[in-house]
């Protein structure tokens, strides 16, 4: 090696944010075993050694630590007399560091160094992209569509490919190449083959961040999210809430026009969605989560936290929803058991 590689080396260290001593320390680790595996002597001490680079012009020496003493009994030992040739100050039981730097290591050397170095680059890369994508884990990202693979539908992030698992695909949509899509990161793995990410179509988390992304008093927190329920590619219930009773927070959910509700249903292929207001009282948030239907009477029993519901006679289908859709997405976002029944129902 020479100054030119120590140069290469200093870029590297710059460009891809490597530790430089961690580097050095990794390539002379890796020069060690190379030495230890090509010069090895049959009870030598070519296992006893350490390799040292110089930081400035490149060039490598590799040392056998001697126990200076008076009769030199292994190979791991140094005589007085020859430890005082390098330096008088020597004494016994001192350790000198002896050069045993053969002249045909600088090719190996070479050779592990640039080995070493084009691992470390791999490794250092691969955890740029990791902690990037770690702090963006349940947060919403634009993808395209690369190919389709075994049910699997792989997405470009541009600096890495992100799965889209069958369960996390929207029944009945349509993924084309170099379709572009917004997705709900729910994973970040950090693998031996570097790191995966797992995205989604059907998580509730990719519907609270569009509402965060299109609804401005979400963002700020002057709206609050307080749950959702979904069944992916068909409805979706959403239970928002607002401290300032000058904010209407379903009418701030659909915005002008209906326009921003638009936005996300379509982003979402046309899935419904039904904005709740939150309420404390359970008997009102029960009765809201069952919108479109409206509700005559709420009965709640807090032992078991389960409902009973009364309405119309021709609200019940309403309420209930097609197979049975709507009570279990509102029982599903309010967490309490829901029994519907109708007026006539009750009145028997």
């Amino acid at each position: 090696m020479n100054g030119e590689f120590i140069e290469a080396l200093r870029e590297i260290v710059k460009e891809k944010g490597i530790s430089e001593d961690l580097l050095f320390e990794t390539v002379e680790d890796a020069l060690v075993s190379a030495y230890k595996k090509n010069y090895a002597k049959v009870g030598g001490n070519a296992q006893n050694v350490k390799v040292t680079i110089d930081r400035d012009n490149g060039e490598i020496h590799v040392y056998t630590p001697k126990q200076v003493s008076e009769e030199v009994l292994t190979v791991n030992e140094i005589s007085l007399e020859e430890a005082r040739k390098i330096d008088p100050r020597y004494e016994l039981g001192d350790i000198i560091d002896i050069e045993v730097t053969p002249k045909s290591f600088g090719r190996i050397a070479a050779q592990t160094a640039k080995q070493v170095v084009i691992q470390r680059i791999k490794e250092a890369e691969r955890k740029v992209i990791y902690n990037e994508f770690i702090a963006k884990e349940y947060d919403i990202i634009t993808g395209t569509v690369i190919r389709k693979d075994k049910g699997n539908v792989f997405v470009d992030l541009e600096k890495i490919e992100a799965v889209l698992g069958p369960n996390e695909q929207m029944p009945g949509e349509e993924y084309n190449f170099n379709d572009r899509l917004k997705l709900y990161i729910v994973e970040v793995k950090n693998t031996t083959k570097g790191p995966q990410v797992i995205v989604s179509r059907t998580h509730p988390g990719l519907v609270k961040r569009l509402f965060e992304l299109e609804v401005p008093e979400i963002y700020t927190g002057v709206v609050e999210i307080k749950s959702i329920s979904r069944e992916a590619g068909s409805r979706t219930k959403i239970a928002v809430y607002s401290n300032d009773e000058s904010i209407d927070a379903t009418g701030a959910c659909v915005g002008p026009k209906g326009m921003r509700v638009q936005n996300i249903v379509n982003e979402l292929k046309n899935e419904k969605i039904d904005i709740i207001k939150w309420d404390k009282l359970p008997e009102k948030y029960i009765a809201n989560a069952l919108s479109p239907a409206k509700v005559l009477d709420v009965e709640i029993d807090e032992g078991s936290k389960s409902a009973k519901i009364v309405v119309e006679d021709d609200q019940l289908s309403l309420a209930i929803g097609k197979e049975g859709q709507n009570v279990r997405l509102a029982a599903k976002l309010t967490g309490w058991k829901i029994d519907i029944k109708s007026k006539s129902q009750v009145s028997k």
